[in-house]
């Protein structure tokens, strides 16, 4: 990557502040001011990074994170199949082994909320949005599943504040990193400085290159789903006809924006780390796949237990029916008395 931007070509650009150093202090940069230029034309924008945020934690963070998220991903995708399956999929237990859980998103919060210095082996920077998106499949296809109407409304709620604090905490990782990614590559090295260049345009927070956002449309929906459940619950209509219609448009609807935004981010995000970023996004892209599969077979089920019910109504209507028409051969029953004698029913 940084041999593609930050090429010799550039006339200004000198190779003895190093190429590690200058990807280093874009990405990090937190600030970015801009001053009077000497040239309006040719450098109408002049702009160098004020302020980087501190060094990075361990890598044995990295490490932990790294488990943690593979062991939420893999709960999601054991339950999906059990679903999948026909399976019970413990029902009242998974809502604390899932990442949008009482137990793991907590974890999550914290880790996003200390992401920016999260930036060695497992870059939050890169994979932020993967696991963000992991916490918004998470609350979507599994619904919670507490008894009590008071406890359903709680724990959905506590999810709903997770969603909006993580959203905020994700924009203060990854908007830095977008903002210094436009600045690197959409900008000329005045030579002023490591930081220093010159652009054609403002430079703006998140900049242009990469328009996914944590606080965004998505999440808002996926929010207004989750607090729709809560009042279908209380209000005990979680089984009608209009309110299950609204909640199964919603949740599509949804997945759809999820499955825009892995496509977006796959395109345009930055080119580092790309196989890391390519296997946290091509595990989001199976786990979409499977949800597919799991309304699939949970519709060919409830269209199979139908067919069934309705075969054992005909019949027990056909029985009945013949009954009467055979009379009295098909109506002989016993007649548990002390002589063991038989009854007739006479219609």
């Amino acid at each position: 990557m940084s041999g593609k931007f930050l090429s010799p070509e550039r006339p200004a650009f000198q190779l003895e502040w190093g190429l590690e150093n200058v990807r280093v202090t874009f990405f990090k940069c937190v600030r970015w001011q801009v001053e009077e230029t000497m040239d309006p034309i040719n450098c109408p924008y002049h702009y160098y990074c004020d302020s980087t945020y501190p060094g990075n934690y361990p890598p044995a963070v990295d490490i932990l994170l790294l488990l943690f998220t593979t062991a939420s991903y893999l709960g999601i995708l054991v339950f999906t199949a059990m679903e999948i399956a026909g399976g019970r999929s413990f029902r009242q237990t998974r809502r604390y082994l899932l990442p949008s859980g009482p137990f793991s998103l907590p974890v999550t919060l914290v880790a996003f909320a200390k992401g920016r210095r999260i930036n060695t082996i497992f870059p939050l920077s890169s994979v932020g949005p993967a696991i963000f998106q992991l916490l918004l499949i998470s609350a979507l296809a599994f619904d919670n599943e507490a008894g009590s109407e008071i406890k359903y409304a709680f724990f959905e709620a506590s999810t709903i504040s997770g969603i909006l604090h993580a959203s905020l905490y994700l924009d203060s990782v990854i908007l830095p990193y977008y903002t210094g990614f436009d600045a690197l590559v959409s900008s000329t090295f005045s030579g002023e400085c490591t930081s220093c260049v010159c652009r054609k345009e403002v430079l703006v927070v998140g900049g242009m290159l990469v328009s996914y956002r944590g606080w965004s449309g998505t999440m808002f929906l996926v929010v207004g789903t989750l607090f729709l459940r809560i009042i279908s619950r209380v209000i005990a209509d979680d089984k009608g006809k209009a309110a299950m219609f609204v909640k199964s448009a919603l949740e599509s609807f949804c997945w759809m924006l999820i499955t825009l935004d892995c496509v977006h981010l796959t395109k345009n995000s930055p080119p580092e780390r790309s196989i890391l970023h390519g296997a946290a996004f091509g595990g989001v892209f199976v786990l979409i796949c499977l949800h597919v599969i799991r309304k699939v077979c949970a519709q060919f089920r409830r269209w199979h237990l139908g067919n069934e019910k309705d075969a054992k109504d005909a019949a027990k209507n056909h029985h009945k029916t013949g009954c009467r028409d055979n009379f009295p051969i098909n109506c002989w029953e016993p007649f548990h008395g002390p002589f063991h004698a038989f009854r007739l029913d006479f219609y």
